[in-house]
């Protein structure tokens, strides 16, 4: 594995409802792409062999969000890149701790 990002989307929302229900479209979205991923309680990390298509799945994300019918969002992106491989695996990271 190359790459993988973790994405928490902020819809600009004040409704709690709302929040959760765009929240799960991205998500949703994120499950359709056929990657590995891993839902946290802030953020869902996403894990892949190309850098450029997870950047095009968190580009992706904010469309969600916006076709969801948020007005606005914000999103906190981290990534880790190696391009030769050897990215730690959302396995190697979490499954210690469940």
């Amino acid at each position: 594995m190359q790459a993988s990002v973790a994405i928490q989307v902020l819809p600009a929302t004040q409704d709690t409802n709302e929040v959760v229900r765009i929240v799960d479209e991205v998500i949703d979205y994120i499950k359709s792409t056929g990657l590995n991923y891993y839902v946290g309680p802030f953020e869902t990390t996403i894990e892949g062999d190309s850098y450029d298509q997870l950047m095009d799945i968190v580009k992706e994300c904010q469309h969600v969000a916006i076709k969801a019918g948020c007005p606005a969002v914000s999103a906190y992106i981290k990534v880790s890149y190696k391009p030769e491989g050897g990215v730690l695996t959302i396995d190697q990271k979490v499954t210690k701790h469940h």
